[in-house]
């Protein structure tokens, strides 16, 4: 019985609430919903967390290393990154390791989903590359964060 409301009660979190993160303005939103090919010898990540499951929760995104920003539901991010190499994109979880490598051209725009994991323990993370067609068609309907704020 103490697990069944244990569960019930984590669950509910995960839809309760919603967390914020400081967003870009307008201008610079629609300029990155442009999907314009990246500047030259550069690729272009577009990483993005939708929908409301795990609204309370804000999660750490890192590309090579380095501070992407946190998410929050129905935010994106765009970061360009060095073109003809392969990146190592990561999220905040409870469930570790939660590593993506992406292989990246030169001039090509690249789109990765942040999701939130269900489990015993809620709170876990995990990405996964998506296409152009499905990433942009979501994008769209999303507001840009500003880049450059971990918690960790």
């Amino acid at each position: 019985m103490y697990k069944r409301l244990v569960t019930i009660a984590c669950v509910s979190v995960l839809f309760a609430g919603c967390a914020t993160v400081p967003l870009e303005d307008d201008a610079t939103t629609t300029q990155a919903k442009a999907f314009n090919p990246p500047s030259e010898g550069h690729a272009g990540l577009y990483i993005y967390r939708s929908g409301a499951l795990g609204g309370a929760l804000k999660k750490d995104v890192w590309v090579d290393g380095d501070c992407v920003g946190e998410t929050a539901p129905d935010v994106f991010f765009y970061k360009e990154v060095a073109g003809d190499k392969e990146h190592q994109v990561s999220t905040e979880s409870e469930f570790s390791p939660n590593i993506l490598s992406v292989s990246t051209k030169s001039g090509e725009n690249y789109f990765i989903k942040q999701y939130i994991k269900l489990g015993v323990f809620v709170g876990g993370a995990g990405l996964e590359e998506v296409s152009s067609e499905e990433g942009k068609k979501v994008i769209e309907k999303l507001k840009m964060a500003k880049q450059g704020h971990c918690s960790k």
